[in-house]
């Protein structure tokens, strides 16, 4: 056995996916024919580099490779380069690239659905929306979903913690801070932010530097306390707003073309499920390690750290949950998931007492 067959098992091993194990590294023939089908596919993305670019997309086209003894290659573009950077899905639903690399919430015009599947104001956490996902049914209905509203194969692929509520260039804590708050940010936070008294606009992210630097916004959001690290947000915002009570959890998206996926060998479709989740639960853990390593680097920056005051955190979950109530009422496959959801979350009502052990902090 080489040793890439070796790492191939252990990876795939620590999975514990359902239909793949030392099956999918059959005899040498069944390796002989597969080889023959020997694909490259371009990757469209939603980003201009970053942690999304380096630990999702590129990590997940590593591990496609390295899983698929190569008869997979993934070749991954930078937003903007297949098509539009908030429209992936449709580059993929048109074949310009066979596979992409998205948050689903920047489909929410087309169905809200996706910014319960994305995460949103009114979200569990990371941890509860992984074991729904992968343990709930949560995967299989967002494939089920993405295929009937959007004619494309839809995976999980990268999740990160809840992310920084704003880089700001003026201080906000409390529900007055935010009337007339030039904004940017994406999905469903552009109606219950501007509900909540703020001016929010949309943008991809490769443009949100040159904005707030320039003062065309006076804030954004965008990922967690290490992912803004890369942008640099804090560099020209001196305020940095936290918890991320808009966005308490945020798993990304991979689609595919259907017909190219159809053209994939089931071997090698499982595998890159396995991919993709592997990357998935890599994403979360490596986010979390260096999330509680940037606090001080911006503080050594000169930034100010700002708690939003507990009423703004009350008021946004209030929004969220009333929002997503009418969404439910005309959207049968947005109260399908949400109902889903809520159910899950019921479970683990109260599992904080018997997950969690107080430690005094200081």
């Amino acid at each position: 056995m080489t040793k890439l067959e070796v790492s191939r098992r252990r990876a795939l091993k620590g999975l514990g996916v359902a239909g793949i194990g030392a099956g999918v590294l059959a005899a040498p023939a069944v390796v002989k024919s597969a080889a023959a089908q020997t694909m490259t596919w371009k990757m469209a993305t939603g980003w201009a580099g970053g942690p999304l670019m380096d630990i999702g997309a590129k990590a997940f086209a590593e591990r496609v490779a390295q899983l698929t003894d190569g008869r997979l290659k993934v070749q991954v573009f930078p937003g903007g380069a297949l098509g539009n950077a908030l429209k992936v899905s449709e580059t993929v639903k048109n074949g310009i690239a066979e596979m992409g690399h998205t948050w689903m919430g920047y489909d929410w015009g087309a169905d809200t659905t996706t910014v319960l599947l994305g995460g949103y104001a009114g979200s569990f956490d990371s941890e509860r929306m992984l074991h729904w996902l992968y343990e709930g049914g949560g995967a299989q209905m967002q494939r089920q979903f993405r295929d009937e509203t959007a004619g494309i194969v839809s995976i999980p692929l990268f999740i990160r913690t809840a992310e920084v509520f704003l880089h700001s260039r003026k201080p906000v804590r409390t529900l007055a801070d935010l009337k007339g708050l030039k904004l940017r940010t994406a999905g469903a936070w552009l109606d219950m932010s501007k509900e909540m008294g703020a001016a929010p606009v949309t943008t991809a992210g490769g443009e949100i530097y040159p904005a707030l630097e320039r003062g065309v916004i006076d804030a954004t959001e965008w990922g967690t306390l290490w992912e803004n690290l890369s942008p640099g947000f804090y560099k020209v915002a001196k305020y940095l707003i936290i918890p991320g009570v808009h966005q308490p959890t945020a798993p990304f998206e991979l689609c595919i073309n259907k017909a190219a996926w159809a053209k994939l060998p089931e071997r090698d479709q499982k595998l890159v499920e396995a991919a993709a989740k592997l990357t998935t639960f890599e994403t979360w853990t490596r986010i979390g390690a260096e999330d509680a390593k940037s606090l001080e680097i911006y503080r050594k920056a000169g930034n100010e750290i700002i708690e939003l005051a507990p009423e703004v955190q009350y008021e946004t979950k209030r929004v969220a949950l009333e929002w997503a109530k009418k969404q439910a009422e005309k959207n049968a496959w947005f109260k399908k998931v949400l109902d889903s959801q809520l159910a899950f979350e019921a479970e683990w009502k109260g599992a904080n007492r018997w997950r969690n052990v107080m430690v005094k902090e200081g």
